[in-house]
């Protein structure tokens, strides 16, 4: 059966069906961590009405008509029936209502992407394609304050006004990227992983590393930001992987 003849009657169904399939594919790939990480989208055009997931419910079980629609400008929305969980209110509504230019908000607390915030100095050297993928494009968060109630995610949304540095490094903490949509985010998402453990596992071999330099690194990095189409098909190619499988993610 076909994505669109499930469509029901709900707003913004597509970007529920999108975001439905980077929650399943995470999961998929234990990139997700018990029910404690989120994921949020902009539907509007100022970026404050997000789709997010609902309260401690498992990626592996999250529908597109399951995903909550919020309002980053609406004081009641933690005492409204339903409401979500208050750390992920606290980061991604702080986000969706300081930084227009993050209009997906991937959250998660992958085991590479942790590790590396986890050492003294978390910076992501360029040792090859996917880490230099990342040259001068993130940022380094060393003020964790704790869980990410509203306090510590204003500030954590402080750090992200440059629309060029599209992934937070959350020292003691995780990893959170941004993007255009879903498919951009999670793209994004997935390669830092897979650049934290290559650069995890290049460490623990004990020798000294490759690193290339600032000018080769910048040109992999742009001629990656400009590679036509990726991070679509990407997205595109894991939804045809869950609709063969029969998966309820698009319902």
């Amino acid at each position: 059966m076909s994505v669109t003849s499930l469509k029901p009657n709900i707003d913004h169904w597509q970007e529920r069906v999108d975001m439905a399939a980077a929650f399943r594919w995470t999961e998929r790939l234990n990139m997700h961590e018990g029910v404690a990480n989120h994921f949020s989208l902009a539907v509007n055009e100022d970026g404050t009405q997000f789709l997010m997931n609902p309260n401690q419910m498992h990626f592996a079980r999250i529908r597109a008509s399951d995903l909550l629609l919020l309002d980053a400008n609406d004081s009641d929305t933690m005492s409204n029936p339903g409401a979500p969980d208050p750390t992920a209110w606290g980061l991604h509504g702080s986000i969706h209502r300081r930084c227009p230019h993050a209009r997906c908000v991937m959250h998660v607390h992958s085991i590479f992407a942790t590790v590396l915030a986890a050492l003294a100095d978390s910076t992501l050297p360029p040792i090859d394609q996917n880490t230099a993928t990342f040259y001068n494009r993130y940022v380094i968060d060393e003020e964790f304050g704790g869980l990410a109630f509203e306090s510590e995610g204003e500030r954590c949304a402080a750090m992200l006004s440059d629309p060029q540095k599209k992934v937070m490094i959350m020292g003691n903490h995780g990893v959170l990227v941004i993007g255009s949509d879903a498919a951009d985010a999670f793209n994004r998402l997935y390669y830092f992983e897979r650049a934290a453990e290559t650069y995890i596992r290049a460490l623990q071999t004990g020798q000294p590393l490759r690193v290339l330099s600032d000018e080769i690194a910048e040109k992999t990095a742009q001629e990656l930001d400009d590679y036509p189409g990726q991070a679509e098909a990407h997205l595109r190619e894991i939804k045809a992987v869950l609709d063969a499988e029969g998966s309820d993610y698009a319902t």
